[in-house]
């Protein structure tokens, strides 16, 4: 019996041993753990649009009036450049209507544009090249007169003569324009803000004892503002000043006819050509009286292309 106890004390012991081996190893090498379960990688998901890139198409450049040069340099642009767009005509009020919508809801847009406009200091604008240069190069803006007028009233033809401003002289009339519809008030504003370079262009003898002077003008913003800022030159010293809006050919014509006195914004050598050799003959260019003026089509800075060459590939 002794023996078979010693046995069964045995094999408890081994036992025992053999449990203890099993269980338990080195620290660096722990007893067998389940493997955690390989997790399937993610497909590649497609990164977000930018939200600040809009993205969307173009049908149509939105013009002004029909009688503008820039209308006809942009029909010009779709027959050289082959492109697959309308041109909307309306008027520089209802393209930069246009345009602020546009920019406000993040769309496309183009847009015929010119330099000065105040609309390149309220928004991020961009010319699109035009290497086929349909749209010439840099131009000036004149003031024309008809024949006769220096005759008639010669303080008033060399206060022409002496008118001339710079980009940031004319768009400070033109912001003001923009913030506020009172463009006689603008004009007489900013004449006692620039008193000294006024004096600069007043001759002698420019008093008009209520004589009649009449002026043509295209509703642009820099017509707007050159205009009424002459014609309150010409009131303050005396002379009962009308202002005439009228589309590009119209007043062009009329001065050719003697039926207005001047313009102010002639805008040569390129958007004017055509009216320039149809009656360049019978009016007078007095003087440039602004530097660096340019024509083309403009779109917001996020449009994605630079170039009217690139047009029909963003064509709806």
């Amino acid at each position: 019996m002794f023996k078979n106890k010693l046995m069964i004390v045995t094999l408890i012991l081994l036992t025992a041993f053999a449990l203890v081996f099993t269980g338990c190893g080195p620290a660096d090498e722990p007893a067998d753990v389940e493997e955690p379960v390989d997790v399937e990688e993610p497909a590649d998901v497609e990164e977000p649009a930018d939200v600040d890139e809009p993205e969307g198409s173009i049908s149509e450049i939105t013009g002004i009036d029909p009688g503008a040069g820039i209308m006809a340099a942009t029909e010009d642009a779709i027959e050289v450049y082959g492109l697959n767009v309308g041109l909307l005509e309306s008027s520089d009020a209802a393209m930069t209507a246009e345009l602020d919508t546009a920019i406000q809801n993040e769309e496309w847009i183009i847009v015929t544009g010119w330099s000065p406009h105040w609309k390149f200091a309220a928004y991020d604008l961009k010319y699109l090249e035009d290497p086929e240069e349909v749209f010439g190069g840099e131009e000036y803006i004149a003031t024309i007169a008809r024949t006769g007028l220096e005759e008639d009233h010669p303080a008033v033809f060399e206060l022409l003569e002496n008118f001339n401003w710079t980009d940031d002289e004319i768009g400070a009339v033109m912001d003001m324009n923009a913030q506020d519809s009172d463009f006689e008030a603008n004009a007489e504003q900013w004449i006692e803000e620039n008193r000294d370079l006024v004096d600069e262009w007043i001759p002698e003898g420019l008093e008009g004892n209520g004589e009649e002077i009449d002026i043509l003008l295209v509703e642009w913003d820099c017509a707007l503002a050159s205009t009424n800022v002459v014609a309150a030159i010409l009131r303050e010293a005396g002379f009962d000043v009308t202002m005439t809006p009228v589309d590009a050919g119209v007043m062009w014509s009329s001065i050719a006819e003697g039926d207005a006195d001047f313009m102010t914004t002639a805008w040569l050598p390129g958007t004017h050509a055509s009216y320039m050799e149809q009656f360049g003959d019978d009016v007078v260019e007095v003087r440039t009286n602004y530097e660096g003026a340019r024509i083309g089509l403009v779109v917001p800075t996020y449009v994605p292309f630079d170039s009217i060459a690139d047009i029909n590939d963003y064509v709806e």
